[in-house]
């Protein structure tokens, strides 16, 4: 990253809170999508997660999650422990009580995580964040977008090549 590049992180939300089963098709596509990761990028993901959960859409609980691991200045671990949790360990990141061991495990202050989760105060943040990631030109999640004298511009993402989206970044500071 150039230095004179500073990383933000933004959460996107997705899919708002929801008991709702996750629709089969949905399922299969998401199933098929992590075999395509891993065919194509070696990725691991543990496939139980269908077999062991009750899907849902729902990624709002693990947005609001990032926040309240924020306060105690643990956001990015808190990333890191939902992805290794989801993905590897097939455990729901849609479950609030499952969030609240992450907190445990990340060495959290696990009763005011859990306060944060669930406070109107920490909902209100998350819908602000939604709102301005809507207004930024993306086409997915994850994306990068660099700001550049207050315009906001995508940045090309190859997987197999970060290469390319650094050399992207210079051209749009260029």
């Amino acid at each position: 990253m150039p230095k004179n590049v500073q990383l933000k992180y933004l959460l996107g939300g997705l899919a708002a809170d929801s008991s709702v089963v996750m629709p089969e098709d949905m399922q299969q596509f998401l199933q098929q999508t992590w075999h395509k990761i891993s065919d194509q990028l070696g990725t691991e993901f543990n496939f139980d997660f269908w077999r062991l959960n009750i899907p849902r859409r729902s990624t709002y609980p693990a947005n609001r999650a990032v926040l309240a691991a924020a306060k105690q200045h643990a956001g990015k671990a808190m990333i890191s422990a939902i992805q290794h949790a989801y993905y590897l360990q097939a455990i729901n990141p849609s479950d609030d009580h499952q969030l609240i061991t992450l907190s445990q495990n990340l060495g959290l202050d696990s009763q005011q995580f859990s306060r944060d989760l669930t406070s109107e105060e920490l909902n209100r943040q998350l819908l602000e964040q939604i709102h301005f990631a809507r207004s930024l030109p993306i086409q997915g999640f994850p994306s990068l977008v660099l700001e550049v004298s207050g315009a906001y511009h995508p940045v090309g993402l190859d997987y197999k090549n970060a290469q390319v989206s650094l050399e992207h970044i210079q051209q749009l500071l260029n």
